[in-house]
């Protein structure tokens, strides 16, 4: 069953006389997301600093927003972050609290990206920019006091698609070794439809119909689909990735697909940790300001990335 504080949340929702994200467009739907009420969110933390910095990649510029959990003497660990919001809406601005829980739990540098959106810039634009970002990153860690030898990532939703997408380009790059990957509730199948896009397709916040917009809104052509980077469980080879920490809501559309991904990423040697909340809703940690287990993922993400290591295969 939902959880009871779920339920409360929903049944609020679905009381509301509310057009879909995908009838009122991207714009809309990005000012809609951005305007959420603040007591829904992770609580707002102060942190050491907050650093805003914008890199050029041919051309184009990418903002990141480092946030520095202590004042330190020696390099800390860096966990390279990506929104989430189906490739369509998100910011770093909608994101910042959940990062701030993350930094300052896990003590480690978050580098929050904020990589282009479609449909204005479609697939493969978002991954470009996740990995330019990564690859900045891993370059420049000794400008901010980071440490590279201790680079990670993490991604919620569609961040945890870059996330996943991320991990495998950098597979084959010798400059870049990540020691750890954290998806929460990632998006990883090209197609909305396994048994939990359709059992959860109406009435869990995040909804079927959306998911199809958004994926209408960043894939360009059915070849698109086939990629790896658009769909990473259409990668043939997941050996040699970094030890994976895989969140999952067991009432969301995407929860069969992480639950598949983690079953491939252990068959292929990957040392892999499937945590799934029961009751919970898409997307939970982001509403860790109402929500119980929303707090208690973000502490369980944190000390994963903290430690890294110990995550169980």
């Amino acid at each position: 069953p939902l959880d009871p504080q779920a339920k409360k949340f929903l049944d609020t929702m679905n009381g509301k006389k509310t057009r879909g994200l995908h009838e009122i467009g991207a714009r809309r739907a990005r000012d809609s997301y951005n305007a959420r009420p603040a007591h829904l969110a992770p609580e707002w933390i102060d942190v050491f600093k907050v650093t805003n910095q914008t890199i050029v990649h041919q051309g184009l510029f990418i903002p990141l927003r480092i946030y520095t959990p202590v004042e330190s003497i020696s390099a800390l660990q860096v966990c390279v972050f990506y929104h989430g919001g189906g490739m369509v809406i998100g910011s770093l601005d909608s994101y910042d609290t959940l990062c701030r829980q993350l930094s300052v739990q896990s003590g480690c540098f978050i580098v929050s990206v904020d990589y282009r959106l479609a449909p204005e810039n479609k697939f493969p634009a978002a991954v470009d920019d996740a990995y330019a970002a990564l690859d900045w990153v891993s370059q420049h860690t000794d400008t901010f006091n980071g440490d590279n030898k201790h680079l990670m990532i993490a991604g919620d939703s569609a961040g945890g698609t870059l996330a996943a997408v991320v991990a495998l380009m950098a597979r084959q790059h010798l400059t870049i070794k990540l020691k750890f990957q954290l998806l929460i509730y990632p998006a990883l199948a090209a197609y909305a439809d396994s048994e939990s896009h359709h059992k959860f397709a109406k009435g869990y916040f995040l909804e079927r119909l959306t998911i199809l917009w958004f994926q209408e809104c960043y894939i360009q052509t059915e070849a698109d689909r086939r990629d790896f980077r658009c769909a990473p469980l259409n990668a043939q080879d997941l050996t040699g990735l970094p030890p994976a920490l895989i969140i999952i809501a067991d009432h969301d559309p995407l929860r069969d697909e992480g639950v598949e991904y983690a079953k491939r990423l252990k068959a292929s040697g990957v040392n892999t940790e499937l945590q799934e909340y029961d009751g919970m809703i898409h997307p939970f940690l982001s509403l860790a300001g109402i929500l119980d287990q929303g707090r208690q993922a973000i502490a369980l993400a944190a000390k994963a990335l903290k430690t890294a290591h110990g995550v169980r295969s």
